[in-house]
């Protein structure tokens, strides 16, 4: 733990801010940090806490609460996850881009400089300025943005698989669309219905967004739910099956979002909750993160969860 050194006492008058860095997050460098740092102590007293291992993000924000004002996560989407699980709902949160994608604060509408984010997180916090918006929770995990079962879940784990750098850091957004594509020309474009959406249908693999976009790959918004929204419930999107000749044309609405109505798709808009069974155990994922196999999953939506500095 290190605070940032200030010239003067505390004064109560002044905002709390504790700022969670993962040190091994792609886009995190000691340069950034110092700058991030310096922006938010100009006009915030400031303790800064870096992470250790996988969960510690959970940890960190909980302790956060009732020793903060604010809680800004200068990281990658998978610490932004943790992070909403330890605090989500105690304390207004700033999401800072550290990651290969950072796909959160980029839907959010955040810039893209971290430093530059953090000079207007701690601008809305003097401002009392924030954004209330919903969280995904699936099998009692939160998510900022997206969850899957299938596919995009078993790419997740095989990025996971790969281990990490020499500094550290995880594949970025290259090596995971590669691994995507991989992991249907391994299925040759060939997926059964596995799993069941009930009171809709069986489908080969499901996608559900808390907002949109769902994902980026590199500049490109991946948007699949297009009526997503992050004031309301979740949507889900569920191909009944993939085929060699569909799945170019599924793939494309997909990225435009415009796969509600196609009759090929079973989907859902502004739900509270549903539940999803598998006929096997099938990987699951939430904002980029392996939570393992499951044969059955609740979604449930949390509305107005969380309070965002924007």
């Amino acid at each position: 733990m290190a605070a940032a050194p200030r010239e003067a006492p505390y004064d109560a008058a002044v905002a709390r801010i504790v700022l969670i860095v993962n040190p091994y997050s792609r886009s995190v460098t000691r340069k950034r940090v110092a700058e991030v740092t310096a922006a938010l102590a100009r006009r915030a007293e400031l303790v800064v806490r870096q992470t250790e291992g996988r969960g510690h993000a959970i940890e960190l924000a909980a302790a956060a609460v009732g020793e903060a004002d604010a809680l800004v996560v200068f990281s990658g989407d998978g610490t932004y996850n943790e992070a909403i699980n330890g605090a989500a709902g105690e304390l207004p949160f700033g999401f800072l881009p550290g990651g290969g994608a950072s796909v959160f604060p980029r839907a959010l509408g955040l810039p893209r400089d971290p430093a530059v984010a953090a000079a207007r997180v701690v601008e809305a916090l003097e401002e009392g300025r924030t954004r209330s918006i919903g969280l995904g929770r699936v099998n009692g995990r939160l998510f900022c943005f997206s969850a899957g079962i299938g596919f995009d879940a078993e790419a997740v784990r095989r990025i996971d698989r790969r281990g990490r750098d020499r500094e550290g850091r995880r594949a970025g957004n290259a090596v995971f669309a590669a691994t995507v594509i991989g992991v249907l020309l391994e299925s040759r474009f060939r997926i059964a219905p596995q799993l069941e959406v009930d009171g809709y249908g069986r489908a080969a693999c499901l996608f559900v967004a808390n907002g949109r976009p769902y994902t980026y790959a590199g500049p490109l918004a991946v948007t699949i739910a297009g009526d997503a929204d992050f004031e309301a419930g979740i949507d889900f999107v569920a191909p009944k099956e993939i085929r060699p000749a569909a799945a170019p044309r599924l793939a494309m609405r997909g990225v435009r979002g415009t796969l509600r109505g196609d009759p090929r798709v079973l989907t859902g808009h502004d739900l509270d909750r549903f539940e999803v069974h598998c006929d096997r155990p099938l990987p699951l994922q939430v904002d980029g993160e392996d939570l393992g196999d499951v044969t059955k999953a609740l979604f449930e939506a949390e509305r107005g969860a969380l309070s965002v500095l924007l």
